[in-house]
């Protein structure tokens, strides 16, 4: 006598298909349907996103660092104890673009809140992870907004900062999507100090913005000219003629939060705000007040 056959799972609710190379095309599609509705129902309507290095902290935490390690340096050798301290110092010299990033991320939130609009405009949104990261999301944090974290699944474990508004915190399987993410809904980007990732995210933009790729101006703000002009020349791809002069016009350096909130506020209402900058005692354009 045959035996009869248990239902069979429906194919959405099979782990063992959805997992496979067959069911990669839902999961990329998971990636941006799952974000898309939430982004919805917390009335996300555009971002300002914030790059920069995983490793770097906060300035009491560096100094500590550096403290414990000059009071704790038993059994190290001289060429170890040097590697330390010139790496610890080097953490305390950094510190202060993870302080100035929180500042921007307050500044910026705090003027966004503001707006009269139906939806929330320009939310600080990070990778989700420590460092410049964490600094943008505890600003914003700091200042009543929501702040989104884009994190994404690592080799190594990177978790979600605790400063995410809770609802906005997402994880990424693929590195195309998270980029799909932090681009579309982005009307600015600050580039701080950072590595691999951090340039690559910032090429990206300025290859999409060189090429005509982008249906609206994004506005790119590089942090820290101290640091960028030791690590890039911009000036050489125009000497060697391998972008225009005009490319330069892309993005502003800035060294300052002070200057780079003035650019950001400005351009922002220049190009998504439809007017001037509000000034004492004026309202915004009716303009910000409906959906683009």
């Amino acid at each position: 006598m045959t035996e009869d056959l248990k239902s069979a799972a429906v194919a959405y609710q099979n782990p063992s298909f959805l997992n496979s190379p067959d069911g990669r095309i839902l999961r990329i599609m998971a990636e941006y349907q799952e974000p898309l509705a939430r982004f919805r129902r917390e009335q996300i309507q555009d971002t300002v996103v914030f790059f920069g290095s995983a490793r770097f902290q906060g300035q009491q935490d560096a100094t500590r660092t550096l403290a414990a390690i000059k009071e704790n340096h038993a059994g190290a050798t001289a060429p170890e104890l040097e590697k330390d301290l010139r790496l610890a110092q080097a953490a305390v010299d950094m510190a202060r673009y993870y302080e100035e990033a929180r500042q921007l991320a307050h500044m910026l939130t705090k003027w966004s809140i503001q707006i009269p609009a139906r939806r929330r405009r320009f939310v600080v949104t990070t990778g989700g992870g420590p460092g410049i990261m964490e600094a943008a999301n505890l600003g914003a944090h700091e200042a009543g907004g929501k702040t989104v974290g884009l994190n994404i699944q690592l080799p190594f474990e990177q978790s979600p900062n605790r400063y995410i508004t809770p609802a906005l915190n997402f994880q990424f399987h693929y590195f195309f999507m998270r980029k799909f993410w932090f681009a579309y809904l982005a009307k600015a980007l600050v580039i701080f100090p950072g590595g691999f990732g951090t340039m690559d995210e910032l090429f990206e933009i300025l290859t999409l913005a060189q090429t005509d790729k982008l249906a609206k101006k994004i506005l790119v703000v590089i942090y820290g000219s101290e640091y960028w002009n030791r690590i890039l020349n911009f000036q050489a791809f125009v000497d060697a003629g391998t972008i225009s002069p005009d490319d330069l016009n892309q993005f502003k350096i800035v060294d300052n939060p002070e200057d780079a909130f003035e650019f950001l506020r400005d351009g922002l209402t220049k190009y998504h705000l439809g007017g001037a900058p509000k000034k004492e005692g004026e309202t915004l354009p009716e303009i910000a007040r409906t959906r683009p």
